[in-house]
């Protein structure tokens, strides 16, 4: 309660309008296009054992994308969320060769799909409104397989100076 001067104006309501749902989304990629690109339903999350399940979808993408060829040996840059370090899916990378690039705190600047991939990506849905979930997570995936594969080179290696950068200050944070 406020006490008020009885001249003083009536306050004003506004309309609230309803803030916009969030989706969750996931986006493995590589110089060559996008390996896989999943949503989360609403209200689940990722927690170790849902991400070792994605690994396994990746493993399998990795599969159609170099038939013949092993899926091992692939090095995968994560940051430092529990899902990814938690002994379940240290396990899940062991068994099955897959090397971790290891990921300083608070350095987003080395993380290519923060630097590169989700700014365009922004740029992409502003101003856009969607009537429903299906419609937003498909214009997503149909801009993410129009994009040109330069893109996705330039992104890995635009961070390469920022990654030699970071190993020589000892994994310590590293700035543009």
């Amino acid at each position: 309660m406020a006490w008020k001067h009885s001249s003083s104006p009536v306050a004003k309501k506004f309309k609230v309008m309803r803030s916009a749902k969030k989706i969750m989304g996931t986006v493995f990629w590589y110089s060559h296009g996008v390996l896989l690109f999943e949503t989360l339903q609403p209200g689940e999350t990722t927690n170790a054992a849902r991400y070792c399940q994605t690994l396994d979808k990746l493993r399998e993408a990795i599969r159609r994308k170099r038939p013949g060829q092993l899926t091992n040996g692939v090095i995968l840059q994560q940051d430092n969320a529990t899902p990814h370090t938690a002994r379940v899916t240290q396990g899940w990378l062991e068994k099955y060769g897959w090397e971790i690039l290891p990921h300083p705190p608070h350095s987003p600047d080395l993380a290519p799909s923060d630097y590169h991939l989700f700014g365009p990506l922004n740029g992409e849905l502003a101003g856009k409104r969607f009537d429903d979930d299906e419609e937003l997570v498909d214009h997503v995936r149909k801009w993410l397989q129009n994009l040109d594969g330069s893109f996705f080179r330039e992104g890995i290696c635009s961070r390469v100076r920022l990654w030699q950068k970071c190993v020589d200050r000892l994994g310590c944070y590293v700035e543009k």
